[in-house]
């Protein structure tokens, strides 16, 4: 067995002394279910275990554990991915499902968080159909909303669209944890082959197209109107708009050259189970190449002991790597090489209406689907203070605390006539890991946290006067006798 599989039990196994407590995993449970899903009885399993049938049933039971050898043995007796028996997989499907019944549809059905959580972790097959049913709900809902335009403009209405390709890329890149060693692998072939240079690595990028027999042409805006980046296979030309910045336009090229010079890798890559439609394989091809361009700009090594040695300074980062500030926050929330692990961040992007565009998350904190995130996130308040950093404290109803920061962004068309539209981006992590962030120098942070939520819905804080609706979990009460400061606030 490969010391990567081992490490991986250990993970599983081992109790992070920093990390606040999470629901005990159920393995006996996954187990029971893999045996039944082989068709095996306990006694032909535990014979393949070499453990008694006693014993699996104990296990099986939830009475005994499923140790880290149980599990190494589950690898060599059947085609297994280990991950399925990870505790935040478990975390994950609960955490989806309680979104699912924080919808206004279940308003009638008092549903305990507990018994959703029981669900996730001994039925994750049931789970998991649960929640593709009420993702079609959904994806049925917006379709009625928007037949009436589809049909005008003659355009047809797919009936078996689920989930928008947006959406299934989050949950490809959120599967691989956002980190591909085999793109990593790439750019660093690259950066050897071509013999690029940190200090002239637009030159170094352009000659590597000429070796290739392509030309790179940099156009006037009026020639390329609404375009950044086109390429002519037929003529073997590249065209690049003047609006891009010389940090932009190393960015595009390597975002081109993943797409001529491995598009094999990104077709295997995106033959995923989570990009079950052409526009969402399509669209995950964009986000693996756009990942090969920041690995290419941002190579892992000198980037990781950059970003150490600054401890994560980001507005140092950007100038040392010449990359924006949203492409070294992605960048950051990469850096996963097992044993030159960075601090797991976790990563979204909102514009002024609060609509999410982006999200990851490694921090194990929950960024919702389907609603706005919750109104005390300082990625909110970033709109107040454009351009400059904001950081918070922030404790979740679980008990789990976070150090964030975020800051505006302002998309630069190099153009008067060009919309400069704003947005804020997110970056956090767990409190333990604040530290290490040259953001929290300076900052107490014992400090009384602020109580911030998922959604409404999902938080069941009843003394928020921010609230926009009820919790699920606390009934609606009116009493038209009283007027409270917030409508949907002390409702216990």
């Amino acid at each position: 067995m490969s010391n990567d599989c081992v490490n991986f039990v250990n993970e599983v196994n081992a109790a992070m002394p920093s990390a606040p407590p999470k629901p005990q995993a159920r393995l006996g449970a996954k187990l029971r279910l893999l045996r039944r899903q082989e068709n095996l009885s306990q006694v032909q399993l535990a014979e393949r275990l070499a453990i008694s049938p006693s014993y699996l049933n104990l296990i099986e039971g939830n009475k005994r554990p499923l140790t880290a050898q149980l599990l190494l043995r589950l690898a060599q007796v059947f085609q297994l991915d280990l991950r399925t028996f990870a505790p935040e997989e478990d975390l994950r499907i609960s955490e989806d499902l309680m979104e699912a019944f924080g919808d206004a549809l279940f308003d009638r059905d008092v549903i305990p968080a507990q018994e959703v959580r029981d669900l996730a972790m001994n039925n994750p097959a049931l789970s998991r159909a649960v929640f593709r049913l009420y993702q079609a709900y959904q994806a049925a809902k917006g379709g009625l909303d928007t037949l009436s335009e589809q049909f005008s403009d003659g355009q047809g209405f797919d009936p078996d669209r689920t989930q928008l390709p947006s959406e299934s890329v989050g949950d490809f890149l959120q599967s691989a944890r956002n980190y591909y060693p085999e793109l990593e692998e790439a750019a660093e072939a690259l950066w050897k082959g071509a013999a690029l240079d940190a200090d002239l690595l637009y030159p170094g990028l352009l000659n590597a197209f000429e070796a290739r027999g392509l030309r790179v042409e940099i156009r006037r805006a009026e020639a390329m109107p609404g375009q950044l980046r086109r390429f002519e296979p037929e003529r073997k030309v590249l065209h690049l708009s003047e609006l891009l910045p010389v940090r932009s336009r190393v960015f595009q090229l390597a975002h081109q050259w993943a797409l001529l010079e491995h598009g094999d890798l990104l077709d295997r890559l995106t033959d995923h189970t989570a990009l079950g439609t052409p526009g969402a394989r399509a669209l995950g091809r964009v986000a693996l190449a756009n990942y090969f361009a920041s690995a290419v700009a941002m190579p892992y090594g000198a980037f990781l002991r950059a970003v150490k040695a600054e401890r994560y300074d980001i507005e140092l980062l950007t100038r040392r790597f010449q990359a924006g500030f949203e492409q070294v926050c992605h960048r950051l929330t990469t850096l996963r090489r097992p044993g030159e692990e960075g601090v797991p961040f976790h990563f979204l992007r909102i514009d002024i209406a609060g609509n999410i565009s982006k999200s990851f998350s490694a921090s194990g904190i929950r960024i919702a689907r389907y609603s706005g995130c919750c109104p005390r996130w300082n990625v909110h308040a970033a709109f107040l203070t454009p351009g400059l950093i904001r950081t918070q404290v922030s404790e979740f109803p679980d008990g789990r605390r976070y150090f964030c920061i975020a800051r505006t962004l302002q998309r630069d068309t190099g153009s008067y006539r060009g919309q400069h539209a704003i947005q804020a981006l997110g970056l956090g992590c767990e409190l333990g890991y604040a530290k290490e962030l040259v953001y929290s120098d300076g900052i107490r942070l014992d400090q009384p946290p602020v109580p911030v939520g998922v959604t409404c819905r999902l938080c069941d804080r009843t003394d928020c006067e921010q609230r926009a609706f009820p919790p699920l979990q606390t009934p609606f009460k009116v009493d038209e006798n009283l007027r409270r400061s917030s409508f949907y606030a002390s409702l216990g």
